[in-house]
């Protein structure tokens, strides 16, 4: 059977390609997209080319690459072995591709309840990124949080801080719409990075500076400028950690004197099996996201921007290569 494919062909480049799919192999199923969303940073220095994409990546650059791994759709077969779902279920799925029908492990697969939509399903794999970051930092109810960058990352963790009780929560972005969109999320305060006075403002709305950190921008400065805002012994994850090696911070006075914990926060860092405090399975996290949008705590698709034809994607990727403020974008497939 043949399907359809986004594909990075070049650097800056993508293209809707044509591709050949078998049938399902023993414990996987096959599953027709509904809806994927754009991780715009991953995706963006997929497309540009960056040789560090991974912690252990680094290296040639090699073209084709083939992106998109939080989505959303309808099983339509299953092979051997796979006794969970069947065909016509609802699901949603981590580490896949814009890919119109894929074949996909069914370790990587879960059940949609009737009540989330397929637009909320396809921001569930991502969701857990933030909310990784959010356990290791062992936030309690009631401790201050500020999030550094509002790209896809940074807003969807705002309701999760909510939903867990951190007050104040200060999101941080150069872009006024973004900041517009923060407090629109759930967000006490926005504030810009730049402005004058940023860190003593932070400090003043946290009564002496934030117990959280969560840094998303992958820029050093965004590092440097989150321990400006922090408290004694405050804990901030490295969410989006610059990829620069050659980037230094005064650790003697931002970090070791204060007695600031800087934790690893990629969504690979995380156990395989058995959750426990702080640091949970990819399989429960998303459960646990499923469980708050299925009750009403939180709504992930209300982050969303733009909507598109995938047959939009040449024109959408353009923009995601060449813009410096890039919206939060889903496609959705059912509208080929």
């Amino acid at each position: 059977m043949k399907v359809n494919q986004i594909v990075f062909t070049k650097p800056c480049v993508a293209e809707f390609l044509e591709k050949e799919i078998e049938a399902p192999k023993a414990g996987e199923m096959q599953v027709r997209l509904a809806v994927s969303t754009i991780s715009s940073g991953t995706e963006r220095a997929n497309l540009v080319g960056d040789p560090n994409i991974g912690p252990n990546s680094a290296g040639a650059v090699v073209f084709p690459r083939i992106l998109g791994y939080s989505s959303s759709g309808v099983v339509e077969a299953v092979g051997e072995g796979v006794t969970d779902f069947k065909t016509g279920d609802r699901v949603a799925m981590s580490w896949t591709t814009h890919t119109q029908v894929l074949n996909i492990n069914q370790d990587c697969v879960y059940k949609l309840p009737d009540n989330v939509s397929f637009n909320d399903g396809a921001l569930l794999h991502i969701s857990i990124f933030p909310l990784a970051a959010i356990r290791k930092c062992h936030l309690e109810i009631g401790e201050s949080a500020i999030v550094m960058g509002m790209g896809v990352l940074g807003l969807i963790a705002i309701p999760l801080l909510k939903a867990a009780g951190a007050v104040p929560i200060i999101a941080v972005d150069p872009i006024p719409e973004k900041r517009e969109k923060a407090l629109a999320v759930g967000a006490d305060y926005a504030l810009d990075p730049y402005a004058e006075d940023f860190a003593k403002t932070v400090k003043e709305l946290t009564n002496g500076g934030a117990k959280v950190g969560i840094e998303v921008t992958g820029v050093g400065a965004g590092l440097d400028g989150i321990l400006d805002c922090m408290a004694r012994f405050g804990r901030v994850a490295l969410l989006g950690c610059t990829r620069n090696k050659e980037f230094t911070i005064d650790y003697y006075r931002k970090v070791h004197g204060p007695g600031i914990t800087l934790v690893g926060a990629h969504t690979q860092a995380r156990p395989n099996y058995e959750s426990h405090n702080g640091w949970w399975t990819q399989r429960d996290d998303i459960n646990a996201v499923m469980k708050l949008t299925e009750m009403g705590r939180i709504r992930l698709s209300d982050i969303i921007d733009e909507i598109h034809s995938p047959l939009e994607a040449p024109e959408v990727y353009r923009r995601l290569a060449t813009e410096k403020s890039f919206p939060m974008v889903q496609f959705d497939w059912r509208k080929l």
